[in-house]
């Protein structure tokens, strides 16, 4: 399920926009919750959380910011509609991990799907863990998302803990990989030249110093990627390593 919140102060009152959204017509505004949400969304996805305000939702909209209140009380709820509402989108219209030739490949298909899921809504990526409030997208996802899991020797807490710890892996790569995006698109240098820059000043500034191991696996390591790192590349790698233990614990306590 959704590990993001943005410590909603009002959670009857999000409850009541997730679950029971008001079915009436829009009024002379032609405003609803689910239009308000989906323009949110298509400004942070373009521009992130910090160019979210309501008064640019409203001009996005094309009506006048007091308008926006009537369908959500302010910034902090409408970024967990925003949530529920990518959370919801993740598996439309594609194959269900529930549904994959065994249960490691449906493991690996959550970790692909969410890697792109938190690459397309990078501000995802800028909301602090806490306490969410599920709507139907956060808990159809976590269904869908428990399948594989299902019938395989684990425990209902097991498979939660599993699938925790998947989500996990795939939020620290991405979080990575957007940081390094960031940092190249605003400093114009690619890894390659960068290290060109920074390495030679390192070497001087650690003369005298004697790091056998951290000298000998940062050399091979950064021969491999050419870069500082590789985030798809450990998050794959961590991945393999979550399913050989989740093999080796459901192989002590049960038949798959």
């Amino acid at each position: 399920m959704s590990r993001k919140s943005t410590g909603i102060g009002d959670p009857a009152g999000l409850i009541a926009h997730l679950w029971m959204p008001p079915t009436s017509n829009a009024g002379r505004t032609g405003l609803t919750v689910a239009k308000v949400t989906a323009a949110a969304v298509e400004l942070a996805d373009a521009e992130g959380l910090e160019a979210l305000t309501m008064r640019r939702i409203a001009d996005t909209l094309g009506v006048g910011t007091m308008s926006l209140y009537g369908h959500v009380i302010g910034k902090p709820q409408l970024v967990e509609l925003m949530c529920d509402l990518v959370a919801g989108r993740l598996y439309s219209g594609s194959d269900l991990p529930g549904s994959a030739a065994t249960w490691q490949a449906g493991v690996r298909q959550i970790a692909d799907r969410n890697w792109e899921h938190l690459i397309s809504h990078r501000w995802l990526a800028e909301l602090a863990p806490g306490r969410p409030v599920p709507g139907p997208g956060a808990t159809g996802k976590y269904e869908i998302e428990l399948a594989p899991l299902d019938g395989i020797g684990l425990t209902d807490v097991q498979m939660d803990l599993t699938l925790g710890n998947l989500l996990g892996l795939v939020e620290s790569a991405a979080r990575w990989q957007i940081g390094l995006d960031r940092l190249r698109a605003a400093s114009g240098v690619g890894d390659a030249d960068w290290w060109e820059q920074v390495g030679p000043l390192l070497a001087t500034a650690m003369s005298g110093h004697h790091f056998p191991l951290a000298g000998r696996v940062g050399a091979a390591a950064g021969e491999h990627y050419q870069a500082s790192g590789n985030p798809l590349e450990q998050l794959r790698f961590g991945v393999d390593r979550l399913i050989d233990g989740i093999a080796e614990l459901i192989g002590t306590i049960g038949p798959r």
